[in-house]
């Protein structure tokens, strides 16, 4: 067994388990690289695992299906609106992301 040290090892250098994205933004810091990112949609909470998702699988996550009747907005830090579209990365890494809300998309009588 060799004791040089596993090259993805150091991949994990400075990676926490659990980054809370609302917690981060509030105290004004920027989010660690982490394991799992708990995301707030709506009043409810989640974890992923991963660092990036799209508008649509944000939407997917929070069961607002098919995402395409749903708007999803993210609130940043300072009181910050943005919309975000279905196909738009959203990264977790960012400094700010408070939270994310969603409405349903108005159907427009014709």
């Amino acid at each position: 067994m060799s004791n040089k040290p596993d090259s993805k090892a150091g991949d994990d250098a400075g990676i926490v388990e659990e980054v809370d994205l609302e917690q981060v933004a509030k105290a004004g810091g920027k989010p660690s690289k982490a394991k799992r990112y708990r995301i707030r949609i709506d009043d409810k909470y989640y974890v992923v695992h991963q660092p990036s998702m799209t508008g649509a699988e944000l939407l997917k996550l929070a069961g607002k299906v098919p995402p395409e009747n749903f708007i999803l907005t993210q609130k940043l830090r300072g009181g910050v609106i943005k919309t975000i579209g279905l196909t738009e990365v959203v990264d977790f890494t960012t400094p700010g992301i408070e939270r994310f809300n969603t409405l349903p998309r108005q159907v427009q009588e014709g």
